[in-house]
């Protein structure tokens, strides 16, 4: 298994953990831990956790089947330079109108998942936090689906199911440091981090566009071999 993708896929999921403080770092300093004792909380967080990074490991799983899927039809190059074109244009759009785009079905979606999360913040059995977790890896995020964006773009469903894991074991450190100390990042520092997620973005547009030109750069565009290639008519 590449370094490449264990690297990648941790560094990213560091990189996005302080965008997360955010959206997941009010719900994990709200886990009903209170009345548990130090064994249980472990447990908790692990169960916690656990349920997230399984929701990333199957994020992994369906568009690494896709992405196989355009990896065997023979377009992995295209669709790595379409997709890299895509994420650069909802750049360009959240710089030009000052928000991300964000289709109206999610919105729905997101008050549903909100509902499920209530209920389950009530339960503090072993199960109650692990689907906990599972809803908490569901919350919309533009990190995820730009991490959802790279596992597209590996032409083996084991990759992605790899690059989406480490991305969520990147995310660990610094929400565990949430949990125990509490929102130690200060307003000023969590809103310069926000005004760079746009860069890093871009930055894996780019990267995505660079893979699919099969330049011969190694780790940056390496030669992308189409698997139309690789059938031998006798």
């Amino acid at each position: 298994m590449s370094i490449q993708i264990l690297f990648s896929g941790l560094l990213l999921g560091v990189v996005s953990s302080f965008h997360c403080i955010g959206m997941c770092g009010p719900l994990s300093l709200a886990l009903p831990l209170g009345n548990l004792t130090k064994l249980q909380r472990y447990r908790s967080l692990f169960l916690f956790h656990a349920g997230r990074i399984s929701i990333y490991g199957l994020f992994g799983f369906i568009f690494g089947m896709a992405g196989r899927q355009i990896y065997l039809a023979g377009y992995q190059r295209w669709f790595s330079i379409s997709l890299g074109i895509v994420v650069l244009f909802l750049v360009i759009q959240y710089f030009f109108y000052r928000n991300a785009f964000q289709p109206s079905f999610l919105k729905v979606y997101y008050q549903k998942l909100q509902q499920w999360i209530i209920v389950l913040w009530k339960n503090t059995s072993r199960g109650g936090f692990f689907l906990l977790g599972m809803a908490n890896g569901l919350l919309p995020c533009g990190m995820v689906y730009l991490a959802v964006a790279g596992a597209l773009s590996f032409s083996k469903v084991d990759e992605s199911i790899l690059f989406m894991i480490m991305f969520g074991f990147g995310t660990l450190p610094t929400l565990l440091m949430v949990i125990y100390l509490g929102t130690f990042i200060n307003g000023s520092v969590r809103s310069r981090i926000r005004k760079a997620i746009p860069f890093l973005m871009a930055l894996m547009g780019v990267i995505l566009i660079l893979r699919g030109l099969n330049l011969g750069i190694p780790f940056i565009s390496p030669v992308l071999e189409s698997s139309r290639a690789a059938i031998i008519c006798r």
